[in-house]
């Protein structure tokens, strides 16, 4: 059996892992909505309509249109990885190991990182309904989702598409409560899926494999000040450590020597709530297979797995589908 073919019937162990196990998968875009493009570029469908005018016996129809175009974008990001099997004495028997390998290396790195970096792409979308609040009990819960639902309520967003991300901390406190109240507030989500904290926030910080592999949370970055006097609405820092930075009370005279905040740090998400059609996602996969004898670095079996990621697309005319809850840290 040929490298190719090899890579053939590998593949779609990846792709069932990646949908059994992500859990944003549910707003991957299908054949009606996504077509591969060229170039690192990706067509997604973009309906456009028109309110109804007034039909005249003399002139007809009005001129308004309702259609639905495809709309080019860029993916987001290129990923990979390489997957190594020690020489065995059976070619034959490979499949059982890469599958166990791939499985672990999808739900422990691909998957989190995936599910975070989509999150995080959505939060960030200019427009969109965002919440600062901390909640520690079930009553503040169901006082920050009935928020939501009721928002979502008066912008005629539908109640049966609704998708709720919620940590699972704040979902047990929901089952807690156990009430007429929260039962009747979680009714207005078609879907309530819990997401790890971890992959929760409001934005991340992709680690490129050189010095550091995965993702984090998206840290605050500084840089020195170039203003030779205080700015008004800025806020100035003093480097009390190596990455311990206090905010100057009342910055005055030369500031070169204080910081800036270039970069904000990301916050934790308590819940994200997306209706299906105001958003897109996609991510396709792809593998390579080298023989023992074709592996240059070593004397293993090589699979060299990338991923192509369209993190997130809200659609501009459909953002009052998009709500985010957000602690203030």
């Amino acid at each position: 059996m040929n490298n190719i073919e090899l890579s053939t019937i590998y593949l779609p162990i990846l792709d069932e892992v990646y949908k059994e196990g992500s859990k944003t998968s549910v707003l991957d875009g299908d054949e009606t909505t996504v077509r591969k493009g060229n170039n690192g570029e990706i067509k997604i469908a973009k309906l456009d309509m028109d309110a109804l005018g007034d039909f005249d016996r003399k002139s007809g129809y009005t001129k308004g249109s309702t259609s639905l175009t495809w709309e080019t974008v860029k993916y987001d990001k290129e990923r990979s990885q390489d997957l190594r099997i020690d020489r065995l004495d059976n070619d034959e028997t490979l499949a059982q190991p890469f599958a166990k390998l791939s499985s672990e290396f999808l739900r422990t790195k691909v998957i989190p990182e995936t599910d975070a970096a989509r999150i995080a792409k959505i939060c960030g979308t200019k427009d969109i309904t965002v919440k600062e609040e901390n909640i520690e009990t079930g009553a503040e819960l169901i006082t920050a989702l009935r928020a939501c639902a009721n928002k979502m309520d008066e912008d005629e967003v539908p109640m049966e598409s609704r998708i709720l991300f919620i940590t699972p901390t704040l979902a047990s406190l929901a089952d807690d409560m156990d009430t007429t109240k929260s039962r009747e507030v979680l009714k207005r989500f078609s879907q309530i899926i819990p997401v790890p904290q971890s992959r929760m926030y409001t934005s991340i910080t992709l680690h490129d494999g050189k010095n550091s592999y995965g993702y984090e949370k998206t840290k605050a970055a500084y840089t020195l000040s170039k203003d030779t006097s205080p700015q008004p609405g800025k806020t100035y820092y003093t480097k009390e450590s190596e990455g311990n930075y206090k905010a100057v009370s009342s910055p005055s005279g030369t500031q070169v020597e204080n910081y800036e905040m270039t970069t904000k740090p990301a916050k934790n998400v308590n819940f994200l709530c997306v209706e299906k059609s105001a958003a897109v996602t996609a991510m396709d996969q792809y593998i390579k297979y080298f023989s023992p004898d074709q592996d240059q670095d070593g004397d293993s079996h090589v699979f060299k797995y990338r991923n192509n990621n369209l993190y997130g697309h809200v659609y501009e005319n459909k953002t009052a589908g998009v709500y985010v809850s957000h602690k203030d840290n």
